[in-house]
């Protein structure tokens, strides 16, 4: 039965940025520059743009469609499809897993956030002065193996996060959305026209976008489509959420373009503020994934006007973070509201504290818990962060992804797709439909045993 009663967004742009926000996020700003970095620039960029829109948008489209047929929470929105199609029950797992998901997500994810709150205070105390190689990353290991100041930043975080979540829809994620967003976009063209000026532009300009394809292997592209998917927040809920409170009159295909065009171009624009940067310094754009918080820093503290671009590149990547968070935790009050309606405010508390608790374990891994390896009994070394990490992103997000894009292609009825995609012409429905059942699980496949065996 439908869900008449849905909520929905305001308007169109409303939906719009808060779904491109949600989207973007630390894996626009941090994982994307770094991965590009190690994996040669142009080439690597090409094959990634080419999987957002090959791969991403009809993944993404399905998202939206399965959110959209029922109006509700990733998990219900799964149930009443499975049921109504007659369908194994199996499939409900991707519901499941949309809840599941962004909560595991949001509390390792949570750090990153922490550590970016603390680096926009020793930005703005001037704490990056003289700073070098040696002294950045002492000095990074100092402030993240302090665990009362990270608990501390993780629970502001995650409050601020609580705050907007607990008023709704249009007063909280839209409202926040149309801040957030536009002052987003400017922060970001400060820092290229910054990079323009004070940097090695060109460089950087011919480092993304010259394809050097002798750079490129196998590996190479497994990674770009891996970071298609990340980028896109495909499997996390997110989308499959905000999905659900899209207007019957919005147009699918559309809205899917337009989040995939929006969040790539942060993307690239984030390769065109951080890389100018560091050629200027001669630092080394293959860094990987300490790139941010110890590569920059020592350009930040040597470059003209470093004092003030820092500030405001770590406000942007706060930004960025909130955005995506407010994504990970309203898949989780939605199903809640589900079974306990009216009560958003007291559910999101305790959403936000159950991760909080949670999310401990990940903080203090870089502290109190760092020698401590959990399932070190299953010859796998890593702390509790490295296996929340590891088991999100090379294991449960691609797996949903994958089943997602096949019960797409393979379950999902013509009635269901001619209904959900009435403004779009018929040759489109049949390549969502090929690259749904055929293209996408083979592909995403490919990418999850790479990730797994790595």
């Amino acid at each position: 039965m439908k869900n008449e009663s849905y909520t929905t967004w305001s308007n169109r742009p409303a939906f719009l940025l808060a779904t491109v926000g949600g989207a973007v996020g630390l894996g626009n700003l941090w994982r994307f520059p770094y991965i590009a970095g190690e994996n040669g620039g142009g080439g690597f960029v090409l094959i990634y743009l080419a999987f957002v829109f090959l791969l991403g948008l009809p993944i993404l489209s399905s998202e939206l469609l399965i959110g959209r047929k029922s109006h509700k929470s990733p998990l219900n929105s799964m149930r009443e499809l499975v049921n109504s199609h007659n369908a194994n029950s199996l499939w409900k797992s991707i519901g499941w897993m949309s809840v599941l998901l962004p909560f595991l997500g949001f509390s390792y994810y949570v750090v990153v956030c922490a550590w970016a709150i603390d680096y926009l205070y020793l930005a703005i105390i001037n704490s990056f002065e003289t700073i070098n190689g040696n002294t950045s990353a002492q000095l990074f290991s100092e402030r993240t193996s302090h665990s009362s100041l990270q608990i501390f930043l993780s629970g502001i975080f995650i409050s601020m996060t609580v705050w907007v979540i607990s008023k709704g829809v249009n007063n909280g994620i839209a409202k926040m959305s149309k801040i957030l967003m536009p002052m987003l976009f400017v922060l970001i063209i400060i820092l290229v026209i910054y990079g323009m000026i004070q940097g090695e532009f060109l460089q950087a300009v011919e480092f993304l976008f010259k394809p050097d394809f002798s750079k490129i292997n196998g590996q190479s592209v497994v990674m770009a489509l891996g970071q298609a998917l990340f980028s896109l927040a495909i499997g996390t809920g997110l989308i499959m959420t905000y999905g659900s409170y899209m207007p019957d009159h919005y147009s699918i295909k559309e809205s899917a373009a337009i989040v995939c065009i929006g969040d790539t171009l942060v993307a690239l624009l984030a390769g065109l503020a951080i890389f100018p940067i560091v050629f200027a310094n001669d630092l080394n754009p293959g860094e990987g994934p300490s790139l941010i918080f110890i590569t920059l820093p020592i350009a930040f503290g040597s470059m003209p006007g470093g004092h003030l671009i820092g500030i405001l590149f770590f406000i942007l990547l706060i930004f960025a973070a909130f955005t995506s968070t407010m994504g990970m935790l309203e898949p989780i009050v939605a199903w809640l509201e589900e079974k306990y309606p009216g009560k958003r405010r007291i559910l999101s508390i305790i959403a936000g504290f159950a991760i909080w608790l949670f999310a401990l374990g990940s903080i203090l891994s870089f502290s109190t818990m760092s020698d401590i390896k959990p399932l070190a009994f299953l010859n796998i070394d890593r702390n509790f962060f490295g296996i929340i990490d590891f088991t999100v992103a090379n294991l449960l997000l691609p797996i949903n992804a994958l089943l997602i894009a096949a019960f797409s292609g393979w379950v999902i009825k013509d009635s269901v797709l001619k209904e959900q995609f009435s403004k779009d012409t018929s040759n489109w429905r049949i390549y969502w439909r090929f690259t749904n059942r055929f293209i996408a699980p083979i592909a995403i496949g490919i990418v999850l045993i790479d990730l797994t065996l790595a």
